[in-house]
């Protein structure tokens, strides 16, 4: 069979689905991990700063070199790193100390995934069409669709064969990769920008525009995570239910939400200005922080979250998508450089509302006075303080908007 450019963008969807398991389906196993090797909850949560460093680390690495050794290499490399870390996630732990096996596994989860990241949305930024922002977000949904299914279909797993037998299930997901191994190694691949016209990173951080993207996309891993993180708990602790029931209604209810988003625009994207639908979601972002912090409902509040994940939806590929268009010169260096902005969003956003929601219990309380007093009260002042994010989005938005329409007037001047 001949392999089109259509078969291209199958696997780039088959890759952002292989980064939702190798990013969610460790921290379904965390509880496991400690109370059957018993390892402290220090070092849980040293497991998840690991795969965030990692992560940022191969963010920096690909910006330099990916174009050079090329797309197809690097991102077979990715997958294979991704089917060998899964695979022996389900090993090591057994026939070597557990913790330090669950290590090398997730070190060679992270670095595929942080391959898999810098490089499957310019590949499909790179084939042919007009419609680049519909494709890169139906492209981004699929990130929400794998997650899903990881949390569904890892929980029938449980159900039906038990958590005493986890170590079999790596193995299931890591078919996926595997499979997509061999189709990226045979579909077609295109440049995203000729070497002539590429220019050295070092440029590119001279460019205003490039921080401006750089901030929006801090923003938009910020405003993103620091609600998905902690929907979970929302609804352990405002509603009373099971953890499972609780990832169910938080984090499956949020990637929905945000699937369906990117799932609309990239459908109906040639009708909409995606910056003006960012600028839209980031005020209904806005608005859903402030429901979910001050609703005196848990329901209402889960609501919140359901309503800031399809809000969110369009952060990442949309800047993404603008980026590209904007600055087309920054080739994959660019793309690599925002996943950095992204990935520190995401970790810095849950972090910072963490921070401050511990910090209730030692001051704030002129803060905490004015939410809805509940199980999930000092959760919220950490939320409160998070709008900053969808704020920054409209703030970005608006300087782009400006430092463009500066740029087309001078172009028009040079040109008359």
């Amino acid at each position: 069979m001949k392999l089109t450019d259509k078969h291209t963008l199958y696997a780039s969807y088959l890759g952002y689905i292989t980064q939702a398991i190798i990013n969610n389906l460790p921290p379904l196993l965390f509880v496991t991990f400690q109370t059957q090797f018993d390892i402290p909850l220090t070092k849980i949560s040293a497991l998840i700063t690991m795969n965030f460093v990692v992560q940022i680390i191969v963010d920096l690495i690909s910006a330099k070199y990916v174009d050079k050794i090329g797309y197809r290499p690097s991102v077979v490399c990715a997958h294979v790193l991704a089917v060998a870390g899964l695979v022996l996630l389900g090993i090591l732990p057994f026939v070597m100390d557990p913790f330090l096996g669950i290590v090398i596994a997730m070190i060679l989860n992270a670095i595929g995934g942080g391959l898999t990241e810098v490089l499957i949305s310019p590949i499909v930024e790179s084939l042919p069409g007009d419609e680049k922002a519909s494709a890169m977000s139906v492209l981004h949904s699929f990130y929400c669709w794998g997650h899903m299914a990881v949390v569904i279909l890892s929980t029938v797993y449980f159900v039906a064969v038990g958590t005493q037998h986890w170590q079999y299930l790596p193995f299931l997901w890591a078919l996926l990769p595997l499979v997509n191994i061999f189709l990226f190694a045979r579909v077609p691949m295109h440049v995203l920008v000729a070497e002539e016209d590429r220019i050295p990173i070092t440029e590119l951080f001279k460019k205003k525009i490039f921080w401006l993207f750089f901030f929006l996309m801090l923003c938009a891993g910020a405003a993103e995570q620091a609600m998905s993180q902690w929907s979970s708990y929302f609804a352990e602790r405002g509603l009373g239910v099971s953890k499972t029931l609780g990832d169910l209604l938080g984090p499956c209810a949020f990637a929905l939400t945000m699937g369906l988003s990117r799932l609309i625009y990239g459908k109906r994207g040639s009708k909409m200005n995606v910056q003006k639908f960012i600028v839209f979601s980031a005020v209904l972002c806005l608005g859903a922080y402030l429901l979910t912090v001050f609703s005196p409902y848990p329901v209402l509040s889960l609501i919140g979250c359901g309503i800031c994940g399809f809000s969110v939806g369009i952060f990442w590929p949309g800047v993404f998508s603008t980026a590209a268009q904007t600055y087309p010169a920054g080739g994959t260096a660019l793309f690599a450089l925002l996943a950095v902005a992204g990935d520190l969003g995401c970790g810095g956003g849950p972090g910072m509302v963490g921070m401050i929601s511990d910090a209730t219990s030692n001051g704030l309380s002129a803060i905490k006075s004015i939410i809805p007093q509940g199980a999930e009260t000092e959760l919220k002042v950490g939320m409160l303080f998070a709008i900053i994010f969808p704020i920054g989005m409209l703030a970005g938005m608006a300087i782009l908007k400006k430092m463009t329409h500066t740029d087309s007037e001078k172009e028009q001047n040079r040109t008359t």
